[in-house]
């Protein structure tokens, strides 16, 4: 690993962002072996998605920005916090604007795919922002961000069937359902290196960008997926958040 370690911080973003575009391409390519995907199957990836997402929100974010030991470092956490999960807030209500012209499976479809896309705008922005003060911070600090991209690509991979399934239903043909799905995490990409250079630039707000990325994890956790892993049983769910919990929470101490 000692390769990517040397690598500046865009270039990691680059990479780790590649790699969740990568896992949504594959949930997308589902589309051409797979008539659907079972709910007690998609329910689970998405709450073990969650407990990795909540574990490196704590062990990979918040801890690692407590120990630069700041002036101030509550209200600069609390801040880059409440600023993380504000941007998934009003991503959501913007989205939520398009559901009044959803009326037809075709439409639906349409702002399925907006969702999906928009919602992975802030969340290739958290890796970036995770990635970039990694660079400038050291080692440990790099683990955690890879693992925060690890957590968002298993994410990504059921977002990917959400996308390309759908289209393929609505009467589109196979490959062009793929295409759609795998480029509604294609804007990761863009995203992650926008916010590694930014951070890359202003290296005095390393504390900030990693509560900022906690923010908006937990968020995303809060409105996607715990929502939608609880509607096909509770206690599925739960397995789920706390195995996907326990295996964030061992790479994270293992190798941070």
């Amino acid at each position: 690993m000692q390769w990517f370690y040397d690598l500046s911080g865009w270039q990691q973003a680059l990479i780790a962002t590649g790699f969740t575009w990568l896992l949504t391409a594959l949930g997308a390519s589902l589309v051409f072996v797979c008539k659907n995907v079972t709910k007690n199957a998609f329910c689970f990836m998405m709450s073990s998605a969650a407990g990795i997402m909540l574990a490196s929100t704590f062990f990979s974010l918040l801890l690692p920005a407590l120990e630069y030991e700041q002036k101030f470092s509550f209200v600069i956490l609390t801040a880059g916090f409440a600023s993380g999960g504000l941007m998934i807030i009003l991503t959501d209500i913007i989205i939520g604007k398009f559901g009044k012209f959803s009326d037809g499976k075709k439409k639906k479809c349409a702002v399925m795919c907006i969702a999906v896309t928009a919602h992975n705008v802030p969340e290739g922005l958290a890796v970036g922002v995770a990635l970039g003060a990694a660079a400038i911070g050291g080692g440990s600090e790099c683990v955690a961000a890879i693992m925060l991209a690890v957590g968002i690509g298993i994410q990504n991979f059921p977002e990917g069937i959400c996308v390309a399934f759908p289209l393929r239903a609505s009467g589109m043909s196979r490959f062009k359902s793929f295409t759609i799905g795998q480029l509604s995490g294609a804007v990761e990409i863009i995203a992650g290196v926008i916010g590694a250079v930014a951070v890359t630039f202003v290296s005095n707000i390393m504390p900030f960008a990693l509560s900022f990325s906690a923010g908006a994890m937990l968020a995303v956790v809060c409105s996607e997926l715990i929502p939608e892993s609880f509607e096909n049983g509770k206690v599925k769910a739960t397995v789920g958040v706390v195995l996907g919990f326990c295996i964030m929470m061992i790479l994270d101490i293992a190798f941070g």
